[in-house]
This record gives C-alpha cells, structure tokens and sequence, in this order.
C-alpha cells in the first residue's frame, strides 16, 4: 500500500515529457508559475486566517465556561 504513495524518477521524468508534449514548452513555464503562485495564496491565506479563527475559538469557550460558572453558582445559591 504504501508503495503506491510514492513516485520514481522513472514516472516523475514520464508525467513530465507528457506534460511537455500536451502543452508546449511556451505554456508550461507559465502553467507552473501560475501553480505556484496559486500555491503561495492558498498559504498565505491559511496562516491570516488560523490564528483569528482560533481566538474566535478561545473567546466563545471562555464564554461558555462563564456562562456555566454562573449557572452552577446560581443553583448552589438556590440550595
């Protein structure tokens, strides 16, 4: 199984003359650098977004325990 996960030179060097074949040696420079900066984006984005999404995460827990505190102390006091 873990064979299949993993590519050789042998196929790395066939998937590349394929994609020079298919598209040309104009387009393919331009199709990679579009890839990567696509690639780039997406990392970009992720590493903005992570660390606000996880506050968000941290405030409504710390709410949550609040809200819990108070209602376990508003029945102890009812007692």
């Amino acid at each position: 199984m873990t064979q299949l996960l993993f590519i050789g030179t042998t196929e790395l060097l066939l998937i590349g003359g394929l994609a020079l074949l298919l598209f040309g040696g104009k387009k393919l420079p331009e199709m990679m650098k579009g890839l990567g900066q696509g690639v780039q984006s997406f990392k970009r984005g992720m590493s903005e977004s992570l660390p606000e999404e996880l506050e968000d995460n941290v405030k409504e827990e710390q709410k949550a325990a609040e809200e819990t505190e108070r209602a376990d102390t508003a029945a102890t006091i009812s007692k």
